[in-house]
């Protein structure tokens, strides 16, 4: 499919369907795209689809599925748009570092396909607003049992957090998170090459699966 130029192009492309669930139209909103004025849609659609339906099979409808309903708060980026939250520093790495994130038509510069949304689990909010804002339970669990996570980078506002798929199976795989824990030093929970990244780590969030009436794997 060629990048959209109408309005009916677009509203075709955004009935795109990703997954049981998800659909484009749903990771295009940019609040940058709104106040710059500058169309949030991909050059690459095909790429992006692709990307975007991978995104959403293997990392999002898994969230989904057990934790219940996700608010997507940011996803897929253009490179004008992104370009502009770069340059007026509105929380966006440059383009390049973007590739294969949350700029899903372009490949990485290892040459892989990737995409990130920025979610919050709103089943997690209650736990985490009544908790001193402790991410450490919903960290673990989607370490646990989202196995094909690339990377998660969480924020404070509701505990939303960045998830990314990518194809590389030797990704480097990480956790990090800008909200302040008193068991965490500095910014990074777990990454490969660290101890902590492997084993069960289900008493960190036994109590909130229970609050919600889930199991634990």
């Amino acid at each position: 499919m060629k990048s959209p130029k109408s309005v009916k192009s677009l509203e075709q492309f955004g009935r795109t369907r990703l997954s049981e669930n998800f659909f484009m139209r749903d990771f295009l909103y940019s609040e940058i795209s709104q106040i710059e004025s500058v169309p949030n849609i991909p050059d690459d659609t095909d790429l992006a689809v692709q990307a975007g339906k991978m995104l959403c099979k293997k990392v999002l409808e898994p969230i989904r599925e057990k934790l219940g309903r996700i608010s997507i708060r940011s996803a897929f980026r253009s490179c004008k748009v992104n370009d502009i939250g770069a340059k007026k520093k509105f929380n966006c790495a440059n383009n390049e570092s973007n590739y294969g994130r949350h700029i899903w038509d372009r490949r990485d510069s290892d040459g892989f396909m990737g995409a990130t949304a920025c979610i919050i689990v709103n089943s997690y909010i209650d736990y985490y607003e009544n908790n001193s804002h402790d991410w450490l339970p919903l960290a673990w669990w989607l370490h646990d049992n989202i196995t094909e996570y690339a990377s998660i980078c969480f924020f404070p506002k509701y505990c939303a957090f960045n998830i990314s798929w990518n194809e590389n199976p030797d990704y480097h795989k990480e956790i990090s998170s800008w909200i302040k824990h008193p068991e965490v030093k500095g910014r990074i929970l777990t990454k490969k090459s660290w101890n902590n990244f492997y084993g069960n780590h289900s008493d960190f969030y036994i109590s909130f699966l229970k609050q919600i009436n889930i199991e634990s794997n």
